[in-house]
């Protein structure tokens, strides 16, 4: 149990309680956002402005061409102050030209592509103005976790959605849809204006060395695994509409996996805290496995309680949200066993692929568990229901979590030297 105390009070002396907490009040805060929206717009604009939506969020991860994820895991293994701020000049400069053309595409498919939801395409026109902004946070945001500074992490989060909230309350009782949108816009301009001593007075400096093609590709495709997460666990829904032609079934299976995929914020915190720190000495390779025995330790706990408890009370908790969905729960016990897979293998090991330059490889696990995804579905939902669904999702979180564990091993060379950087 030393091992164990040693990691939390080390997550904790990186101010990881102040990220916790600040992950905690933003969901808080955006479920309020999300409230306060459904009060003052009526639910078919609401919806127009949610599909376009959509689409952003799918596009987000490309802002700046994903040059803001190569610059946390340069900056980490660049160990001189002078390179620091070369990679900082050097990325806010592409960033934001790359970040400035993705803008330019998408407000013109806005403009000249005939979407069948109304509106879609001047919503979505208006949406991409946000790509230069939400960049410039990232970058703030990776700066702060570069140069260790947590509690600046968590109160630009904080402030961020402290702010949505008041946009979002005041532009959407005067201007309605067109205000909900501007305020999502103008969110991250004025974190941007708060937090501008962040960027502002960066020195122009000759770029890096270091930096090649495989800088462009590790952001390219850490772009490219985002969305491919993102699609792993929203095809299910998409599935079980299309096969089952059932609108009432996605309800059901939505609400019976909030639970399982809330729980997943956690080891997001925990890696979002210690990233930088393991990434700065990952070729040590002492630490590093002890920071994996440690976080597999901590997690398998976690995983066996939270499961534990969900099964004694799975028809309470279900009941919670409808008395109808309590003849699911073999659904949802096997969705809570499945995110294990996430919470012990996935969250930690994905991340330190990423951290010794394999990120390609994540966006191949998750790319190749999209197929099996959509095969097993195929066959599965129509037999089988929502089960089915469930059964291919627990699969294939604990696929992708066990596959990102091997192909770490495989690739992690400790001996190598430090950096090239």
């Amino acid at each position: 149990m030393t091992l164990l105390k040693n990691y939390i009070t080390g997550f904790l002396n990186r101010s990881g309680g102040y990220v916790f907490t600040a992950t905690i009040a933003s969901r808080v805060l955006s479920f309020i956002t999300s409230w306060i929206a459904l009060q003052l717009l009526t639910n078919k604009s609401l919806g127009e402005v949610l599909y376009a939506w959509n689409i952003i969020t799918f596009l987000m991860p490309f802002i700046g061409f994903g040059l803001h994820q190569s610059y946390i895991r340069y900056g980490a293994i660049t160990h001189h102050t002078n390179e620091k701020e070369a990679l900082l000049y050097y990325v806010l400069k592409k960033g934001i030209l790359t970040s400035f053309f993705l803008s330019l595409i998408v407000g013109l498919v806005g403009f000249i592509f005939p979407f069948k939801i109304s509106n879609t395409g001047i919503y979505l026109s208006i949406f991409s103005f946000i790509f230069v902004p939400s960049f410039l946070v990232e970058v703030i945001k990776i700066k702060a976790r570069l140069f260790h500074q947590n509690k600046q992490l968590a109160f630009i989060e904080i402030i961020y959605h402290c702010l949505l909230i008041v946009l979002v309350s005041l532009l959407s009782y005067v201007l309605k849809e067109i205000g909900y949108i501007i305020a999502f816009i103008t969110t991250p301009i004025f974190v941007v204006f708060i937090f501008r001593h962040s960027i502002i007075n960066t020195p122009k400096l000759k770029k890096p060395s270091f930096i090649d093609i495989e800088f462009w590709k590790y952001g390219f495709f850490g772009g490219l695994s985002n969305v491919a997460s993102m699609l792993l666990f929203a095809i299910d829904i998409l599935l079980i509409g299309y096969l089952l032609e059932d609108s009432e079934k996605v309800t059901v299976y939505r609400y019976i996996s909030l639970i399982p995929f809330s729980i997943l914020f956690l080891p997001r915190v925990f890696i979002t805290t210690d990233f930088v720190a393991f990434t700065e000495r990952i070729t040590h390779k002492t630490y590093i496995y002890n920071y994996i025995k440690s976080y597999m330790l901590l997690f398998t706990i976690l995983s066996i309680s939270f499961v534990s408890f969900f099964f004694i009370f799975k028809e309470y908790t279900l009941n919670l949200f409808d008395s109808s969905f309590t003849s699911y729960t073999d659904s949802f016990v096997i969705l809570n066993i499945g995110v294990c897979g996430v919470l012990i293998f996935r969250g930690l090991f994905g991340n330190l692929l990423s951290s010794i330059g394999k990120i390609k490889v994540n966006y191949y696990i998750t790319g190749f568990a999209i197929l099996i995804n959509c095969v097993s579905n195929y066959y599965l939902i129509p037999s089988l229901g929502i089960k089915g669904a469930a059964i291919t999702s627990a699969s294939l979180l604990w696929f992708t979590g066990l596959s990102s564990c091997i192909a770490f091993f495989y690739y992690y060379k400790p001996q190598l030297p430090t950096s090239t950087v």
